[in-house]
């Protein structure tokens, strides 16, 4: 036997690299990293929002403001979405839904008309009824070229039933319940309750506002004859 020892030495097999494990590992991090990225983001992004004043917030596609302290609602003071329409201005074009539940754009099917818009917060209350019931009586003497719509947040359910229930059908009545579309662009949208307040609009011929009016309290029924007079000065 010779002097040198024979070692048996075994060699370690080479680790093979899976390479879908590793495509999957990088893909991993990435959507971790864009995960902490997007937070991140919008952590910035809602700082900022915090930072607006609280009188600012968008509502569909239109930015409104919101004014606090205007009218109360069983002495609670409520928050008012929207700005005052003042005479002069350009009525806002909305879109409301009628007893039918078809959408209706008033300043567009009443285009040339001098046009009432009457907002009450609902016609099952004893005020708004008698308002309503009014125009519906001044109507038949204002003639064809002046058209008449009140609204509210009634349901058209509601409305097609107070309707029938009144006979009332020289007013159209339409409903804000599903767009809110007019309260805001007429300030008249009651944030907390969801109703619209009381106030009415004369709108010219020309698509401008001839008369505004916003009531101080719910409860107070517009001024009839400045409404009837703005209006045969329109004609």
């Amino acid at each position: 036997m010779s002097g040198k020892r024979s070692h048996n030495v075994s060699k370690r097999p080479r680790r093979r690299i899976n390479w879908s494990q590793a495509v999957f590992m990088a893909i991993g991090v990435l959507v971790v990293l864009a995960f902490i990225l997007s937070l991140v983001t919008y952590g910035c992004s809602g700082d900022r929002a915090l930072l607006r004043p609280r009188s600012i917030h968008r509502l569909g596609a239109t930015m409104t403001s919101e004014r606090l302290g205007l009218i109360k609602f069983d002495g609670v003071d409520q928050t008012i979405v929207g700005p005052d329409l003042r005479p002069g201005d350009q009525a806002p074009d909305f879109v409301a839904v009628g007893n039918d539940w078809r959408e209706v754009h008033p300043l567009t099917a009443s285009a040339g008309e001098v046009i009432i818009l009457a907002a009450v917060p609902s016609l099952d209350t004893s005020v708004c009824d008698k308002e309503t019931r009014r125009f519906n009586t001044e109507a038949t003497q204002l003639g064809p070229l002046v058209h008449i719509y009140v609204l509210s947040m009634d349901l058209p359910f509601a409305q097609k039933r107070w309707c029938g229930a009144t006979g009332v059908d020289r007013v159209t009545t339409l409903s804000d319940s599903v767009h809110a579309d007019f309260g805001p662009r007429y300030g008249c949208l009651i944030k907390e309750k969801r109703l619209l307040r009381r106030a009415v609009f004369v709108i010219g011929r020309d698509g401008k506002v001839v008369y505004a009016d916003y009531m101080a309290a719910l409860g107070d029924e517009p001024r009839y004859d400045d409404v009837l007079a703005a209006v045969k000065k329109s004609l």
